[in-house]
């Protein structure tokens, strides 16, 4: 196992409107999941550098002239920041294994998803285009759009380095101030990233970076009366708590929150298929994924044979050391994450389920030296259960899935769509026709079909119901950071009539 060395030696300064200093809050550490060792110290946030970020944030705003750039100039700076990830790539690769325990060969494909979002969203933003509609009367109307001002964006453990992209880079096309607040236990990307955008030519000011505890620092930037919105990734009940901050404000949020995403597999599947798809859909990020395919549905002819088939790919999966290239599952975030997938099961298990492979931390005989401290779990899977189990409707957000058969078509969507979150689901058959019907059937913000977990920069994201507010990606992802105005332009000869001066 390559030896853990500390991102850095001394405290990790805070990124406040552009300045780096050490936050004004209590000292806290950042743990590497797979040993239990400390990667990094910084001092958390203040109120006071939250105030003072936001402060500053709407004087940048007011007065750097970012938001008055011309679209293809602003794209260009979106451009360089795409490039310098790319040229930092394995540094920050190495950093977010450190900072939340995701294999490398993941957190590769993150770094480089980070880049590809900066670029897809210059390119947007260069592109952009506002409309005239059509006149009704002696007037040219148009619609434009004008940026909302400084913005905030409060990002999860689980991938730091994308989930802060996908907000940062449309905020800043679209011509906004940022204040960051990055998960408590993953502050190190957030930074890094700060880092870039400044040396990539983001004028200063427009950048904060505030890590520390959402209750705390989280709930300051939402209140704040200069945030005019608020973009939240992370649990439904903090989301639902922001929802109704932004309510009294009567401030715009998005959110992606929590899923149980049913995967759907019917009995004319190509199982070779759909056995991969489904274990890259739950077990992929330790299960520690809002659009993992948490509950499987499989069609009764074919239930026995795929879930052996499901079970020995489970069984062959290489859990361990996140530095290594072959590793496919890492540790869990955390040791009370952990007891909390371990509870999970054991309330499965009460509730009738059997444990069809895992359902233990992994020992001794497969953890070698200070792996041994880390907060590894096997992938499990239980059977048994009904879709109406709590095991089959909360968000466990771990390797774990709850397996049942089905028999006909009509119970499918009725148990796939019973429930409070409608993330994303998956659908796994040969028939296009049927597998076309079935995904409009299903309630869910994203469907695969044939395939899971493929994202694209150019794609709305987001969910239904308990799963979210609003979209992320896609062109019109800029437009959520900015105000639609119409502009009527007058084009009568004559003066008009109500004022009778003629």
């Amino acid at each position: 196992m390559k030896s853990t060395t500390l991102i850095s030696e001394k405290l990790l300064p805070i990124c406040i409107a552009g300045e780096w200093r050490l936050g004004g809050g209590e000292v806290y550490e950042s743990i590497y999941p797979a040993t239990g060792e400390v990667v990094a110290r910084l001092c958390a946030a203040s109120l006071a550098d939250v105030e003072e970020a936001i402060q500053r944030a709407h004087k940048a705003f007011l007065t750097s002239g970012w938001a008055k750039k011309l679209p293809h100039e602003r794209a260009t700076v979106l451009f360089r920041i795409a490039q310098l990830i790319r040229e930092n790539a394995e540094e920050l690769a190495q950093k977010q294994r450190l900072d939340n325990g995701k294999s490398i060969k993941e957190t590769r494909a993150l770094v480089a998803s980070a880049a590809g979002t900066f670029q897809f969203f210059g390119a947007a933003c260069e592109t952009l285009e506002d409309s005239i509609t059509p006149s009704r009367g002696d007037y040219v109307t148009m619609s434009v759009h004008e940026p909302m001002g400084v913005v905030a964006a409060i990002t999860p453990w689980n991938s730091p380095i994308v989930s802060d992209a996908q907000k940062m880079a449309p905020a800043l096309a679209a011509g906004c101030a940022i204040v960051l607040k990055p998960a408590e236990i993953t502050p190190v990307l957030a930074l890094e990233l700060a880092r870039i955008c400044q040396a990539a030519g983001v004028p200063k000011g427009l950048i904060s970076v505030l890590p520390g505890k959402g209750s705390v620092i989280g709930d300051a930037i939402t209140k704040h009366p200069l945030v005019k919105r608020v973009s939240f990734t992370g649990g439904t009940s903090t989301g639902k708590h922001i929802a109704r901050i932004a309510a009294e404000k009567m401030m715009p949020v998005s959110m992606e929150l929590g899923g149980k995403s049913p995967t759907m597999v019917l009995e004319d599947a190509d199982l070779d298929h759909a056995v991969a798809g489904v274990l890259y859909g739950i077990f992929s990020s330790s299960g520690q994924s809002c659009i993992a395919g948490s509950r499987l549905f499989v069609a009764e002819p074919i239930y026995d044979e795929f879930l052996s088939r499901l079970t020995a790919g489970a069984r062959a999966l290489r859990v361990g050391d996140p530095s290594q290239d072959t590793t496919q599952m890492g540790p869990l975030i955390s040791s009370s994450h952990r007891n909390s997938v371990e509870r999970y099961v054991e309330l499965g298990v009460s509730e009738g389920a059997s444990i069809r492979t895992g359902g233990s931390r992994l020992g001794n005989d497969r953890l070698l030296g200070k792996l041994s401290n880390g907060y590894f779990y096997e992938p499990t899977i239980l059977e048994g259960l009904s879709n109406k189990a709590r095991t089959a409707q909360e968000e466990i957000f771990g390797p774990v899935l709850v397996a049942m058969p089905f028999k006909d078509e009509a119970t499918l969507i009725e148990e796939a769509n019973d429930s409070v979150y409608a993330l994303a689901a998956g659908i796994w058959s040969r028939d296009f026709k049927r597998a076309w019907k079935l995904g409009r059937a299903v309630q869910a913000g994203t469907v695969w079909i044939n395939t899971y977990k493929q994202l694209s920069s150019s794609t709305p994201f987001g969910g239904w119901r308990d799963s979210g507010l609003g979209r992320e990606k896609g062109r019109a992802g800029i437009f959520q950071y900015m105000e639609q105005k119409g502009m009527y332009w007058g084009t009568n000869e004559m003066p008009l009539p109500w004022a009778n001066l003629s």
